[in-house]
């Protein structure tokens, strides 16, 4: 199995682990992965607002990128996700957009054509894997332990750009996961509703709020841990937890996990070599 692995801004600087984490265990499940070394920021889930021809140029460049090396490209992000995918889903449904972006990056070398697939790692991890056969892997089952799985919105919203591949008013694909490394699953109300992350500049109160009443939903339930597989919504849960338990007067603390960081957990990792320790709440 190989794919073009695009490189989010977060994962190269404050969420570093999670790449960490993913590059332990990638070889275990005879995972290749090729980065996209020159691939450039998604823009956020904010150019596409500002700039939207831009958006297009810089995420029709990146899949262009996979496609020349004829891979389908995966990423670790839900924001990036959404990013590409609704870039994606223009370029090959409008050709005045396409034959736009293919003009700008001809110069390079490239073109895009809707030949490589855009998925998450978790996908990756769920269909094309399998978990069947990820289960055989473990060798660390984590038996002992409940996690509450955190989605996030980009990889549940919007459901059409996703391909479908989730109910987002029942999403599973997370709690199969856990299941299958042989964790328990905590359920709670929160688990598919947005972190708040990406209005902390401008509306703080209410984005804390957010990710307090998730925070204190999985507390009260008695999960050891939040897994999420975006490591925007593991900032906002992590990052800025002390605020968020304040601002719904929730006492406690929860630690949060990324995708990668539980995979590895139970394929016999140790909580350091996985990162665990660089989180704030530990």
């Amino acid at each position: 199995m190989k794919y073009a692995y695009y490189i989010s801004c977060i994962n190269e600087s404050l969420s570093m682990e999670a790449d960490t984490s993913m590059n332990l265990w990638k070889k275990d499940l005879g995972i290749e992965l090729v980065p996209l070394e020159s691939g450039t920021c998604c823009g956020g889930s904010n150019l596409d607002f500002t700039s939207p021809d831009q958006f297009l140029a810089i995420n029709g460049r990146n899949i262009a990128l996979a496609e020349k090396i004829g891979l389908d490209m995966i990423t670790s992000c839900n924001t990036c996700l959404l990013g590409l995918r609704h870039a994606k889903h223009i370029l090959d449904t409008q050709p005045e957009k396409k034959e736009m972006v293919n003009a700008i990056i001809r110069e390079e070398g490239l073109e895009y054509t809707g030949k490589s697939e855009v998925k998450h790692l978790l996908w990756v991890l769920v269909d094309d894997y399998g978990l069947d056969k990820l289960a055989e892997k473990v060798t660390n089952p984590l038996t002992d332990l409940s996690f509450a799985p955190f989605y996030g919105c980009h990889i549940l919203r919007p459901s059409p750009l996703m391909g479908g591949y989730d109910d987002p008013n029942r999403p599973h694909t997370l709690e199969d996961l856990v299941r299958r490394l042989g964790g328990n699953v905590v359920e709670y109300e929160s688990k598919n509703k947005c972190c708040g992350f990406h209005t902390l500049l401008v509306a703080e109160d209410e984005s804390v709020k957010l990710s307090g009443s998730a925070l204190d939903e999985a507390i009260t339930a008695g999960a050891d841990f939040i897994v999420t597989p975006c490591p925007l919504c593991h900032m906002a849960l992590d990052a800025y937890q002390k605020e968020a338990l304040a601002k719904v007067q929730s006492g406690g603390k929860m630690r949060i996990l990324h995708l990668s960081q539980i995979v590895g957990l139970a394929l016999g990792y140790s909580e350091k070599a996985l990162g665990l320790q660089k989180h704030v709440v530990v």
